[in-house]
């Protein structure tokens, strides 16, 4: 198989572009921007479920997790594939570059997903512990292969088909479980071995190139209460850093059960008042990154199929605001290259569901229409659905942000040349925006600059001129408030 992975396979830091190599995935750093960071995984879809994990599907399950209904589902939608080499292959001059392995990272996310929150919290707090304590860390230089998250992972996916629910809920005590669970990893980093949760006939994550003995040791010494004591210094304590002073000096003073309660009891009311402002920064960096894919990439009918099912399991607000950019990406591209039927596939992928008429009725009604009447008619039901988008946003953020839902709704009054409903609606947006302190922006992507006049287009070149450092991917995610937006629009009218 050819390698087609962006990224070599050495766990280095690529000099210059803050990427670094973990296993399969690549770790993007923005941590200098302010975008998200990410790991990126090159993958390719094996629509069959390998031979090798059939007795994941059929065990026998003390406890009935997850159910057989559940394993139908992930067996039906076989796994994926990813560029890289078993640990022991990477010096091999030919397996090294080119050895792929079997990946059911999407049947593990929804398996995690369906954890009681208790389940959830436990692999949190013991991925934590791991990670505090470098006890993925290699001792030596060695280069000898040590613990993983992974291993944590497979750790807590057996626990959770092993162990009743009662286990798990019965006297809840997160120390308890944590510390039974780091000996029982203990047990097995000794006996090296840790069965593959899905092909654990076949594979072992654990062998004699593992230098886990210090690590096991330090794992099995662990009692509850050396482990309440890390928790409340070295969880606990970094929670109260990003909090607020006065939850800090809570702290100075937890020497009963009853004053330690009332201090996480803080933290955690804390935590619920600033975390929708956490997903609504996640939206607004979501809008940027699916903007950015569809523009720079090709689209096919199947394509948006997949990112519309991807999204709509994220979120559904999600695949409205691809639906949008998908039709203007086709309006844009349709100015430029013609119609054809791959954008006609598109189209009716998108506008499919909401549409009573056939596929093959909407191509020819679509091929009788002049280009600009196409064009206008795709900006129209992009809008349409922007709109949309935007009432969502304001019905679920509009105590973190001020939101206004007619800018789409202003910029296409204004391509079409209805100049006076242009100016009633910026200058209701503008009206709104004036002294609010979050504000959406809009992308200067071709997709949405065609709504607009060439003086963008010009303006956003002469950002790019005069800040040399945009011209690189990072251009993509100049923006314009819509505050400037829709004073813009209003200058326009005199």
């Amino acid at each position: 198989m050819a390698n087609t992975s962006p990224w070599s396979t050495t766990n280095k830091s690529h000099e210059g572009d803050g990427i670094v190599i973990h296993g399969p995935a690549a770790f993007i750093d923005r941590s200098h921007t302010p975008y998200l960071s990410s790991d990126n995984v090159c993958c390719l879809r094996c629509l069959l479920w390998p031979r090798q994990a059939n007795n994941w599907s059929t065990r026998h399950r003390s406890y009935g997790w997850p159910d057989s209904a559940t394993r139908d589902r992930y067996v039906s939608n076989g796994c994926d594939v990813v560029m890289v080499a078993h640990r022991q292959c990477r010096q091999h001059e030919w397996m090294g570059k080119y050895q792929w392995r079997m990946s059911f990272s999407r049947a593990e996310v929804v398996l995690v997903n369906s954890w009681m929150p208790v389940q959830q919290i436990i692999y949190h707090l013991l991925r934590y512990f791991i990670k505090t304590e470098r006890l993925t860390d290699c001792v030596s230089n060695s280069g000898a292969s040590t613990l993983s998250n992974y291993h944590i992972k497979t750790l807590m996916l057996w626990a959770c088909e092993l162990k009743s629910r009662r286990w798990w809920t019965e006297d809840l005590n997160f120390v308890r479980i944590c510390v039974e669970l780091m000996q029982t990893l203990s047990v097995w980093l000794t006996d090296t071995r840790c069965p593959h949760y899905f092909i654990n006939n076949y594979c072992n994550l654990l062998d004699n190139s593992f230098n886990v003995k210090n690590v096991a040791n330090k794992l099995m010494s662990i009692n509850e209460e050396c482990l309440s004591s890390w928790l409340i210094k070295n969880y606990i304590g970094q929670c109260t850093r990003v909090c607020s002073a006065y939850i800090l000096r809570l702290f100075d003073d937890v020497s009963s059960s009853t004053k330690l309660q009332n201090a996480v009891s803080e933290i955690v009311r804390w935590r619920l008042s600033t975390s929708l402002d956490d997903l609504w920064q996640s939206f607004y960096f979501s809008e940027h990154t699916i903007t950015l894919f569809v523009s720079s990439l090709s689209l096919t009918g199947r394509s948006c199929v997949c990112w519309m099912n991807e999204l709509t399991k994220i979120d559904k607000r999600l695949s409205v605001y691809f639906s949008a950019v998908a039709l203007l990406h086709v309006a844009c591209t349709l100015t430029r290259f013609g119609f054809t039927d791959k954008l006609i596939d598109i189209v009716s992928t998108v506008l499919g569901p909401n549409l009573s008429e056939s596929w093959n009725d909407l191509a020819l009604r679509i091929s009788r229409l002049p280009a600009s009447e196409l064009v206008e008619l795709l900006q129209k039901y992009a809008v349409e659905h922007l709109i949309t988008y935007r009432h969502f946003l304001v019905r679920d953020f509009c105590s973190v942000a001020t939101i206004v839902t007619t800018d789409f709704a202003a910029m296409y009054a204004y391509k079409r040349g209805d100049y006076q409903r242009c100016l009633q609606l910026s200058t209701q947006n503008v009206h709104t925006l004036l002294f609010a302190v979050y504000i959406s922006h809009v992308p200067t992507f071709p997709e949405f600059i065609q709504l607009l006049d060439d003086d963008i287009v010009s303006l956003t070149a002469l950002m790019l001129i005069i800040k040399p450092k945009c011209r690189t991917d990072h251009s993509r995610y100049v923006t314009i408030t819509q505050l400037t937006l829709s004073l813009y629009l209003m200058t326009r009218q005199h």
